[in-house]
């Protein structure tokens, strides 16, 4: 930061600081000058953009928040500024870990409805043809009529040989 009307850079940061303390719109030139230098710490530890920005902005709505137990000690505010950011990584890490069993539950389950319609709409759109049913057998999928139309449904893994649901 370079020197402002004779001040060393420490000592307009912590004006700057007691500033936006006394009142929070000040808070914008905190902002600007430490934005960059959070953002580039955050993203080289997350690798999604948006995730990057999701997790710098609540860096920056924590320390507007929590400004006031800001005590100037002659540290650079960015070092009050990463350490939070430390403490938001951490906390995305951990909400990303749990969610991923999550995700991939959910995206198997996706996945298998969207098989299964596209398997019974092959078997409404091809009931005559006693190809597309064995196609489907090799798949994994049994075709069954009934009253109502032809249902289809996941007999095995055709992977493994083992018929279950």
């Amino acid at each position: 930061m370079p020197e402002e009307c004779g001040h060393e850079p420490d000592e307009v940061e912590a004006q700057q600081v007691a500033d936006a303390q006394r009142d929070p719109r000040r808070f914008a030139v905190l902002y600007e000058d430490n934005v960059d230098e959070v953002y580039a710490f955050v993203s080289r530890r997350v690798g999604c953009r948006a995730d990057a920005e999701d997790v710098t902005a609540t860096v920056f709505h924590k320390a507007l928040a929590n400004l006031h137990r800001f005590e100037w000690r002659g540290v650079p505010f960015v070092a009050w500024l990463m350490r939070i950011a430390s403490n938001e990584l951490a906390d995305w890490a951990r909400q990303r870990a749990r969610a991923l069993p999550e995700m991939a539950a959910q995206s198997r389950a996706d996945l298998d409805v969207v098989e299964r319609r596209a398997a019974a709409r092959a078997a409404r759109d091809y009931a005559t043809s006693d190809e597309l049913r064995d196609r489907l057998a090799e798949l994994g999928y049994s075709v069954v009529d009934t009253p109502s139309g032809q249902t289809v449904s996941r007999s095995r893994d055709p992977g493994d040989g083992r018929s279950g649901r």
